[in-house]
């Protein structure tokens, strides 16, 4: 583990009041860490009362479901595509097929897994625990007590949250990319103020082109260029290029502008250790934070200066397709590798194409996607960067 030079400040009482919430918001998450078996045992309970209000839900037996053993042997692993063709029913009106709450949004995959994008469907329920993604930057500021972290503004490079609409049986509905979405609720519910906003952003459209871009961070410069940005969330190829978009456009980098002091990045694996060099080029000496996340939800993130994830136990259900067969996420023995399968509010034992890699208790990291040559990339990595697997 390296260590990180913070630097703080004496406690306040406006500071000590801010602590006291963000130990309410953040301790759920530590809790489900301490006891992940317990844990997963209640996220379960509460995701059958949720599939057992849906059609799905009961085809399976979801209502007669009383432990991890039933659960598994009355719902089959799933991926998108065996869920695709009831995705698009639940879009043609049959929203009580997947859905225990009327869709209030659809999030879209930005098509980097495939050829094309995947549509999840939003409920309120969902939405809510996709707050989650402020947990990094918000444990960050607690562990380090550097509570003026957040007098300053996160330096918002999302994707746009709402590009389009489409018809959902006789209503119309917004849909956009999930880091957006994330974004846009993470600024509602927690003291992060991000600039510019998600609706500045979505206003300029949600065209994935070189031009669509560099509007989006001429935006992004011209609304923080005299703000004190402290922060930097969303993904981590975008954040770098924008360091470059600022070097080339008009002659300075991140770090000649901005203190940072902390960064929330996701979307690549190998943010702490193939990305880090660069990022640290453009920005400084900020600490780094990877959250692991996808369209379908916020799973992971970085709890300390451990370059690796530790996941949301309280929220989703997490198994994994091991070579020895499907075990629960927490029993993972160190350096093991699986494909994930989540159980969300939505879906039900989704594998989600992702490998898993445990590195010793609560720390993972997501080396890619579900290919044979995912390991090997991951493994060549590790050398060129000279990690070899150390947190």
């Amino acid at each position: 583990m390296r260590p990180e030079s913070v630097e703080t400040k004496p406690v306040s009482q406006d500071h000590q009041e801010a602590l006291e919430l963000l130990k309410a918001f953040l301790q759920p998450w530590h809790t489900a860490v301490e006891a992940p078996a317990e844990a997963q045992r209640k996220v379960l309970s509460t995701l059958m009362e949720g599939y057992a209000r849906t059609d799905y839900g009961k085809m399976h037996g979801a209502e007669h479901i009383e432990s991890i053993d039933d659960y598994r042997r009355a719902f089959p692993v799933v991926t998108y595509e065996g869920y695709k063709p009831l995705i698009q029913r639940v879009m043609a009106g049959e929203t009580g097929l997947l859905l225990s709450e009327e869709p209030i949004g659809w999030a879209i995959t930005r098509g980097t897994t495939g050829d094309e994008s995947k549509f999840i469907p939003m409920t309120p329920t969902d939405l809510q625990m996709r707050v989650s993604a402020g947990r990094a930057m918000l444990n960050y500021v607690v562990t380090n007590k550097c509570y003026e972290v957040l007098e300053g503004v996160n330096l918002n490079l999302n994707f746009p949250s709402v590009i389009g609409k489409i018809q959902v049986g006789e209503k119309e509905l917004e849909y956009g990319y999930s880091s957006g979405i994330y974004l846009k609720h993470v600024s509602t519910f927690t003291p992060i103020r991000s600039v510019p906003t998600q609706e500045e952003i979505d206003a300029l459209g949600g065209s994935k082109s070189i031009r669509a871009w560099e509007a989006r961070f001429e935006l992004a410069y011209q609304k923080c260029k005299d703000e004190n940005m402290t922060m930097v969330g969303g993904v981590s190829p975008t954040a770098i290029l924008f360091g470059s978009y600022l070097h080339r456009a008009h002659g300075v980098y991140p770090k000649n502008i901005w203190k940072v002091r902390v960064m929330t990045l996701g979307s690549v694996p190998g943010i702490n250790t193939r990305q880090e060099p660069a990022l640290r080029a453009l920005y400084g000496p900020a600490a780094i934070r990877e959250i692991y996340g996808a369209t379908e939800g916020m799973f992971g993130q970085q709890m300390d200066n451990r370059r690796a994830w530790v996941p949301n136990y309280d929220q989703f259900f997490f198994e994994v397709q091991t070579r020895r067969g499907i075990k629960l996420l927490y029993e993972m023995k160190p350096y093991e590798l699986g494909s994930l399968i989540v159980s969300t509010p939505v879906l039900a034992r989704y594998k989600i194409g992702d490998m898993i890699l445990a590195v010793r208790p609560p720390y993972f990291r997501c080396i890619g996607r579900d290919h044979w040559w995912t390991l090997l990339d991951y493994a060549w990595g590790e050398f060129m960067t000279l990690n070899l697997g150390r947190l």
